[in-house]
């Protein structure tokens, strides 16, 4: 379980497809500091086990699924990934409850200033707009966020400038795609309701 509040952005140095699964090797400083083999840590809004640590270069195992459904098939040597590490029972509940399951990708249509603020327009899978509402929340490749602005097209997002120079937001383009993860509440009220 994670917070969706970014403790800081990740260089990738390689990921590569291996024999038995894809190898994600990430350069971190703060979640290097304690993190242990077999850990959670959220990439991108992806939950991973932590399967080696070499000073602070971090490893993750990947299934072929993780890489198929995820925006991780598009990041390479250099890209920055956000990182969080899992739930203390000490740690503040900051954002919202995220899982670090992703849900889907989404394209980011517009990116604009507005003021020292940064407006993203994001479009989800069509299907999935039924979880998303106004004032609610929504993880942005791991970023917990509060839906600004929702029609049947997509949504809308505004950034502080410390979102901007904390997470790999800063680095995204039109045309783009983020992982996105859908508020749990929603989920689980729609699947108690179906029956």
């Amino acid at each position: 379980m994670f917070t969706g509040i970014v403790e800081e952005t990740g260089s990738v140095i390689s990921f590569e497809a291996g024999e038995k699964a894809w190898r994600l090797v990430v350069e971190a400083d703060e979640v290097a500091k304690d993190v242990k083999l077999g850990d959670s840590v959220a990439v991108n809004g992806c939950c991973l086990t932590v399967v080696s640590i070499e000073g602070r270069q971090i490893a993750f195992d990947l299934l072929e699924e993780s890489v198929r459904l995820t925006s991780i098939q598009e990041v390479g040597p250099g890209g920055k990934v956000n990182l969080e590490r899992a739930l203390l029972p000490t740690t503040r509940m900051g954002g919202h409850f995220v899982s670090g399951h992703v849900d889907g990708m989404g394209r980011i249509e517009a990116i604009e200033p507005r003021g020292q603020d940064r407006f993203f327009r994001i479009k989800p899978d069509k299907e999935n707009l039924k979880y998303i509402v106004h004032k609610g929340s929504i993880t942005v490749d791991g970023i917990s966020l509060t839906v600004a602005e929702v029609d049947e097209e997509g949504f809308a997002i505004w950034l502080i400038p410390h979102t901007m120079e904390v997470t790999n937001l800063h680095t995204k383009k039109p045309g783009d795609h983020v992982n996105l993860e859908y508020d749990l509440i929603a989920k689980y009220v729609e699947k108690l309701f179906a029956r």
